[in-house]
């Protein structure tokens, strides 16, 4: 599962099937997320009976520990005479959830950890999802012998609802051309403009905005010019994005709970991010569908801060 998305994540074929000691479910890219969320999130499996554990593929601490638990958990299995089969572990999952980051950052912390010689393997990993066309595998441990199956990501034959399928857009788990990038990145700045995150942005603000007859309009300080990077990513430029986004998220009178209101101020964070993000197109479309492209990359990094889209259950119960 995705930590920003748990419930929306799920795989639906196990749904049906209740917990077992041979299921552990991973909630992945916990750098993405809020902690306090990811942590309610694993009380709430845990107390549903289920093996819960939060990783971020790219942290190899992270991932040591969670070869330790996978380690101990299989011995356990084979202690209770539950396990008589070489010990393989199959990684499921909707697409670009991680798994196959998570199967590579396995294998080359369980070679090194048995101090095992060999040419690493590598499955292909992919900011788009997809990308994964067969099932590899991968020694992930020794004594015992621990082999993990990377498998193509799996979308249910039918997606619940709107904000599902729009939350699996958001995360990339469906290829943003199945969706227009402008209303995928305008339904993104209404969650960051309805959020807290953006309070701690204000340190990024250099007053670029100015507010007159209740209009915005960018100032470049005296003698200032700016190189923009085809990197968007850069630290600069992200810390522009952020101050923009304080900055008009601040001066804004009118109440965000009003969608009329809501909107008119995402549209005009799109203005404005145009010069952050070095676009001049002289089609209004274009350019906001490129600031938009590049606002739902800096979400996917966790450049925009770090979201829970998907609330815990209040009760314990599934429906």
């Amino acid at each position: 599962m995705l930590t920003q998305i748990p419930m929306s994540s799920e795989y639906h074929s196990l749904t049906n099937y209740p917990p077992s000691s041979r299921r552990i479910i991973v909630l992945n890219k916990t750098d993405l997320a809020d902690k306090s969320q990811t942590m309610e999130w694993l009380k709430y499996f845990e107390q549903l009976e289920y093996n819960a554990y939060g990783v971020n593929s790219h942290n190899l601490e992270h991932i040591q520990k969670f070869l330790n638990f996978l380690q101990a958990h299989i011995k356990a299995l084979k202690k209770t005479g539950t396990s008589t089969h070489t010990n393989t572990i199959l990684l499921v999952g909707v697409p670009n959830v991680g798994k196959s980051a998570l199967a590579n950052s396995l294998h080359q912390v369980g070679r090194v950890s048995a101090t095992e010689k060999g040419k690493l393997k590598r499955a292909t990993v992919s900011p788009l999802p997809g990308e994964t066309k067969d099932i590899s595998s991968m020694k992930v441990g020794s004594h015992p012998n621990v082999y993990v199956l990377d498998t193509p990501g799996i979308l249910p034959a039918s997606i619940p609802n709107d904000e599902v399928y729009a939350k699996l857009c958001l995360t990339g788990a469906i290829r943003d051309c199945m969706v227009e990038d402008t209303d995928l990145a305008q339904t993104l700045m209404g969650i960051v403009d309805l959020s807290n995150d953006f309070m701690e942005w204000g340190k990024h603000s250099s007053s670029c905005i100015t507010n007159i007859d209740s209009k915005f309009t960018s100032v470049t300080k005296p003698n200032e010019t700016r190189q923009h990077l085809t990197d968007h990513t850069q630290d600069h430029i992200v810390n522009d994005v952020r101050a923009i986004l304080f900055d008009t998220i601040s001066a804004h009178k009118n109440s965000l709970e009003d969608m009329i209101s809501l909107s008119q101020l995402v549209e005009h964070q799109f203005t404005m991010l145009q010069d952050a993000f070095g676009i001049h197109e002289d089609s209004k479309s274009e350019a906001f569908r490129k600031v938009a492209v590049k606002l739902l990359n800096l979400f996917r990094y966790g450049r925009l801060g770090h979201y829970s889209l998907d609330s815990v259950p209040l009760s314990t119960l599934r429906p």
